[in-house]
């Protein structure tokens, strides 16, 4: 089994999150030899570790480019929903156990590299990677609606396909559940609870890498786009309900009509 070097004989090495797809399901991975749980962590052939999250991101720690290519492909049949245009984040870990722990000039700074820190670190640089990738949804979703809107307060009136309009809310509340449900945003790691000494880094990691904030905006928008979708869509359901108001009304005054010319035309029938 390969294992980073001690803090004795390492003085920095690199953590690097790539988000794969939209899920990577642990309970398929038996092939490789688990070293933690919560999240998995395991050692990768040919040197370092790499810390496997539901989200659809893998972080490694310490492993060269041939290795992690190589480790990335065997992940890849494991990956639901994988991305076209994968994210991904680097960070220099500076390992120096007479330091206090923290970010320092764009690095952190570990006492050591035991498995409970890295999945720490593991933790927030999955959560930036699948926010990344969410922002660039939601960007996109927002260059969609947007035009929509605009039609609103021109002309009165917006989409008119509802289909579409679905299309928007539904896509909203997947972004939801991807960061909620899966990307577990705004939760601490389960290590935390067992490891308290770890939560000081935690906050750290997560204050520099702004998770919380860009949570809220995040769901600031998510909420505009739900709210104007699904105005959009109660205009379009109001309207077609006045026009079939419209076509009984039309219908009525026909049969009306209809009644009345063969009064005119051909008298009151007679018994």
């Amino acid at each position: 089994m390969s294992a980073i070097p001690t803090a004795s004989t390492l003085e920095s090495l690199t953590a690097r999150a790539i988000l794969l797809g939209r899920y990577l399901d642990p309970r398929r991975l038996a092939p490789f030899e688990p070293l933690a749980t919560n999240p998995l962590v395991v050692a990768v052939p040919g040197g370092g570790r790499a810390v496997l999250l539901r989200s659809g991101a893998v972080v490694l720690f310490g492993v060269e480019q041939l290795e992690e290519a190589t480790f990335i492909e065997q992940l890849r049949p494991l990956v639901k929903e994988p991305l076209v245009q994968t994210e991904y984040e680097n960070l220099v870990l500076t390992v120096d156990p007479g330091r206090s722990e923290g970010v320092e000039r764009n690095r952190v700074v570990l006492t050591d590299t035991e498995t409970a820190r890295l999945q720490v670190v593991a933790d927030i640089l999955g959560k930036s990677v699948l926010l990344a990738e969410q922002e660039s949804r939601v960007a996109r979703a927002f260059d969609r609606i947007e035009p929509l809107a605009d039609r609103l307060q021109r002309h009165g009136r917006g989409g008119s396909n509802a289909r579409t309009l679905i299309r928007h809310i539904g896509e909203a509340l997947a972004i939801q559940q991807d960061m909620v449900g899966r990307g577990e945003i705004g939760d601490k790691p389960e290590v935390i609870w067992e490891r308290h000494d770890l939560e000081r880094l935690f906050l750290n990691l997560e204050a520099e890498y702004e998770i919380r904030e860009r949570q809220i905006a995040l769901e600031r928008k998510l909420t505009l786009i739900n709210d104007t979708a699904g105005t959009l869509l109660d205009l379009l359901q109001s309207k077609r309900s006045l026009r079939v108001e419209w076509y009984i009304v039309i219908l009525i005054v026909v049969e009306i009509v209809l009644t009345v010319y063969e009064l005119f035309f051909h008298g009151i029938p007679t018994h």
